[in-house]
């Protein structure tokens, strides 16, 4: 039986053919059943389909089975847009995922790692701003990256200066029951935060619930491949994963990583220990207009059945 007639076999079965008509739609996809987990797409995504506004966007998510959202640059846009944005989640039931805490460190410079206060100091007064802005857009979860090495300094003393901190902002963070999450990248190799393993030495020494590791399974495959073997090593101090293959950095199955078996992993060893995850779309779109958007959903599909 074709996948698509089973599709509607079961949603005439179940009541589903009678609901509205969602608001934007992709031509081929069971619109009204949710993905098993929460892939987070952001903003611009899917700009062809939707339209540019952002809350049209988020509908046009919803409307494809998605259930959360991720938004790098939520801390630029205006106060009354964060709260739209929040109202419009709460309302359809949708997670936000990740912001970014962003205090003039990107690109990266050597910031948090120098021990500097005048560095430290920046990074937590962005750091009580963002409380104010996860709880417009209600998030839980915000990126933090630490900068570049300092070269005049031994890795050991640029480590206790970020887990020092990085311990006062969880102080800021804790309160409100807020997770700063620590992204390991691949952009250059002046970058101090690399690996899965230094990440969750940090993790474990700063010792807060609002620190945790962020998984972007894009840098770390560049970085050291073997993913689901350094999740298993750090799972317990993972908070979020972010997706996107390699080379490319597009949706999965565009390149050499195997997502399907990935996406599973990550499910099954969820369920086992009662977690949940955010799974922020991280990358762009491998193909252009809206058929390479309902590639992207249909890409989504086949990993997540």
């Amino acid at each position: 039986m074709k996948r698509r007639t089973f599709t509607q076999q079961v949603l005439t079965a179940t009541g589903l053919t009678s609901m509205t008509a969602p608001i934007a739609t992709a031509t081929s996809m069971t619109e009204t059943t949710a993905f098993s987990q929460l892939y987070a797409p952001h903003f611009g995504m899917f700009e062809n389909s939707a339209g540019k506004d952002p809350i049209d966007q988020i509908k046009f998510m919803y409307d494809n089975g998605f259930r959360a959202i991720e938004d790098n640059g939520m801390m630029s846009k205006p106060p009354e847009l964060q709260q739209k944005i929040g109202d419009t989640l709460e309302k359809l039931g949708m997670t936000m995922g990740v912001f970014v805490v962003s205090f003039d460190n990107w690109p990266p410079k050597s910031t948090l790692t120098t021990g500097d206060k005048a560095w430290r100091e920046a990074f937590l007064k962005k750091c009580k701003e963002a409380v104010e802005v996860a709880k417009r857009c209600r998030a839980k979860y915000m990126t933090v990256v630490p900068g570049n090495f300092d070269r005049n300094l031994p890795l050991g003393i640029q480590t206790a200066h970020v887990i020092e901190s990085l311990r006062q902002a969880s102080a800021i963070f804790e309160p409100y029951g807020l997770v700063m999450v620590l992204e390991a990248l691949s952009d250059n190799p002046d970058l101090f935060l690399r690996y899965s393993d230094q990440t969750y030495m940090i993790c474990k020494a700063v010792n807060s619930p609002s620190c945790k590791f962020l998984f972007d399974m894009w840098h770390i495959q560049r970085n050291e491949g073997r993913l689901m073997y350094h999740i298993d090593l750090t799972w317990e101090e993972i908070g979020y994963f972010q997706i996107g293959d390699e080379p490319g950095r597009k949706e999965p199955t565009t390149g050499e990583v195997n997502y399907k078996k990935i996406f599973q992993h990550i499910r099954e060893k969820s369920q086992a220990t009662g977690r949940n995850f955010v799974l922020g779309m991280e990358h762009g779109n491998a193909f252009a207009g809206k058929e390479g958007e309902q590639k992207l959903i249909e890409a989504y599909r086949w990993c997540d059945k």
